[in-house]
């Protein structure tokens, strides 16, 4: 490894060594700490983040768009927080942590037996409503995680969801979607981050008025197993307690062909983030680059 990637995995690594330990009230106010602290650095994720709250709130003034990156920062450490201290609540706890809605579209699809794909997209924790689904409704569930670099650190993100009671598969190697595809037709449950996919394979939809690409695997899962296609969206509020909403399922269109229905299906999930987003911008942790428009070579933040 090198040394940038040795400092990287040792920093993760010390986060989930030493704030698990920490009081919740101060691995709070060390959360929002770091959050200011970055906020007030306004390194390129900070910028990239007021840049991609500008599309979600065009009308914003200039110092709107300021309190919601401040917001959005606070936000996003406060995941950071809870993801280094989730292995060491308690059932109690993370039952306690989540409360979502339309949680009857999640167990209705599951119990009639074909199984649920369940899209998200960066929003809030989508780990602590994976711990949350675990524990407090006892449903296993699959999920996907990207390679990371270093290779330690990635290893340490798949011990770490799997500590929480989830399966994970890496993103790239060619068996994960087969895999997928089989926990589906067994009648489980598989859970997809899906608001990004930068890669040629990405489907091209709308959203927030301008082109961006996100992945077609949750509307090609649907299709190809007969599993019910649903999305989450989650927020936070003044209180410890995370909230969500489970939306209605997102149909197989009848007709066309399955690049068609794909794209159909994957601007249907467009649409339910974008709802969730706009009700809760800065809970939206898209601190990198996410419309075609903002990829062309330029200098800037990524």
């Amino acid at each position: 490894m090198s040394a940038r990637d040795q400092l990287t995995d040792g920093l993760y690594g010390l986060g989930w060594s030493t704030v698990k330990r920490l009081p919740e009230p101060v691995a709070v106010r060390l959360g929002r700490s770091l959050a200011d602290l970055a906020w007030k650095r306004r390194g390129k994720g900070v910028q990239r983040l007021e840049s991609n709250y500008a599309r979600v709130v065009p009308d914003a003034s200039p110092e709107r768009l300021a309190e919601l990156s401040r917001a959005g920062m606070r936000s996003y450490l406060r995941y950071w927080m809870e993801s280094f201290r989730l292995p060491a609540w308690s059932p109690e706890r993370v039952a306690s942590g989540f409360e979502p809605e339309g949680l009857h579209h999640l167990t209705d699809g599951l119990a009639a037996g074909k199984g649920v794909v369940l899209a998200l997209p960066h929003l809030a924790n989508w780990d602590l409503a994976g711990a949350w689904a675990t524990t407090a409704l006892g449903l296993p569930f699959t999920t996907v995680a990207e390679r990371l670099k270093p290779e330690t650190l990635y290893d340490r993100f798949v011990a770490y969801r799997e500590g929480l009671g989830m399966e994970v598969l890496p993103h790239n190697g060619g068996t994960a979607f087969g895999t997928l595809a089989r926990r589906l037709r067994d009648g489980g449950l598989v859970c997809l981050v899906a608001d990004r996919d930068l890669s040629a394979s990405g489907v091209e939809v709308e959203f927030f008025g301008a082109t961006a690409r996100m992945p077609g695997g949750p509307a090609l899962l649907a299709q190809q197993t007969g599993a019910l296609l649903l999305s989450a969206t989650l927020w936070y509020d003044d209180s410890p307690v995370m909230r969500g909403r489970i939306h209605p399922p997102i149909p197989v269109p009848e007709s066309g062909t399955r690049a068609e229905r794909t794209s159909v299906m994957t601007q249907a999930l467009a649409d339910v983030f974008a709802t969730g987003i706009a009700e809760h911008p800065e809970d939206w942790h898209m601190l990198q680059r996410l419309w075609l428009a903002d990829l062309e070579p330029a200098k800037g933040p990524e």
